[in-house]
C-alpha cells in the first residue's frame, strides 16, 4: 500500500458572472508523489481570499494542508451515499476536510450550475469562463472516483465511522 494519498488543489483565479464570484483551480491526486491518471480536473469554490475564521465568513477555506475524514451527514456521505443521480436526491457523495479552524462542514462534494455551496470544494471538468456551468453528473462521478481511490488506497483499513480520519490522506491547497 502506498504511504501517502494527496489531493493537490492549485487555485488559479476567480470568475465573476451574474454578480456571483467563484474561485477556480485544478486538482490532481498523487500516490506517493506520483500523479494518478484520471484523478485530475478542475475545482470550483466560493470567493476568495481564503479564510478559516470567523465562522460563516462566506469565503473559501485558507490555502494549506487538511486531513480527509469520513462524512456522514443528511446531505453528503462518504459511505452509503445514494445511487440516485438526481441532484436533489440526498446523501450525495462527499468527503470531510479537517481541521478547518472555526469553519465546520467543509466538504468535497458534487455541484451543478455556477457554484453550489460556501466553503466547500466542487470537482468538475474545466471551467474556461464564468459562463461555464458545472455538470452535476460529471462532478458526482469525480467525487465518487476520489472516494473509490481512497478505499483502494486504504484497503481493509478504510474507516467506517462518521468523522473518522482517513489514514495517510491529505488535501493540499495552494494559491497561484
Amino acid at each position: 500500500m502506498p504511504a501517502t494519498w494527496e489531493l493537490h488543489i492549485q487555485r488559479t483565479g476567480e470568475q465573476i458572472g451574474n454578480n456571483k464570484r467563484r474561485t477556480v483551480g485544478r486538482y490532481q491526486v498523487l500516490l506517493d508523489g506520483s500523479p494518478v491518471q484520471d484523478l485530475s480536473g478542475a475545482t470550483a469554490e466560493t470567493r476568495g481570499p481564503g479564510a478559516n475564521a470567523p465562522a460563516g465568513n462566506n469565503r473559501c477555506i485558507e490555502a494549506g494542508s487538511y486531513n480527509l475524514h469520513v462524512q456522514s451527514g443528511e446531505k453528503y456521505a462518504t459511505i452509503g451515499y445514494t445511487a440516485n443521480t438526481n441532484p436533489t436526491a440526498l446523501r450525495r457523495p462527499g468527503l470531510l476536510l479537517m481541521p478547518t479552524g472555526q469553519r465546520v462542514g467543509i466538504l468535497i462534494h458534487p455541484a451543478r450550475g455556477f457554484l453550489w455551496s460556501v466553503g466547500c470544494i466542487n470537482p468538475t471538468a474545466a471551467l474556461p469562463n464564468a459562463a461555464s456551468a458545472i455538470d452535476f453528473l460529471d462532478s458526482r462521478r469525480r467525487v465518487i472516483a476520489l472516494i473509490d481511490s481512497l478505499r483502494a488506497f486504504c484497503g481493509a483499513s478504510f474507516p467506517t465511522q462518521a468523522g473518522a480520519r482517513i489514514p495517510g490522506a491529505k488535501v493540499i491547497i495552494s494559491e497561484t
